[in-house]
C-alpha cells in the first residue's frame, strides 16, 4: 500500500474530522472509499460519452436472441436407484 500526503482547506479537513474522526482510525478507509468512488464515477462517465459517441444499434447481436448459438443439450448421467 502506498502512503500519500494529502493537504485539504480547514472547512473541507472539519468535515472530514466530523465523519471519520483520525483518532477512530477510520479516516483512512473513508479516504480510500472516496477515492475508489471518485475513480468509479469518472471511468462511468467515460463509458456514457464512448456511448454517445456510437450508440448500439438495434441491429447489434447480443440483443437480438435469435443470432445466439443454440444451447447445447446436457448429458445427465443416470443414478441407478438403490435397492
Amino acid at each position: 500500500m502506498k502512503t500519500l500526503i494529502v493537504e485539504l482547506d480547514d472547512e473541507t479537513a472539519a468535515r472530514l474530522e466530523q465523519v471519520a474522526p483520525g483518532r477512530a482510525r477510520r479516516r483512512s478507509e473513508f479516504i480510500r472509499n472516496a477515492v475508489r468512488k471518485a475513480l468509479w464515477e469518472i471511468e462511468e462517465q467515460s463509458t456514457a460519452q464512448a456511448y454517445r459517441r456510437q450508440p448500439d444499434s438495434a441491429d447489434d447481436a447480443y440483443l437480438n436472441p435469435a443470432v445466439w448459438e443454440p444451447r447445447t443439450k446436457s448429458r445427465r448421467t443416470r443414478t441407478r436407484a438403490r435397492r
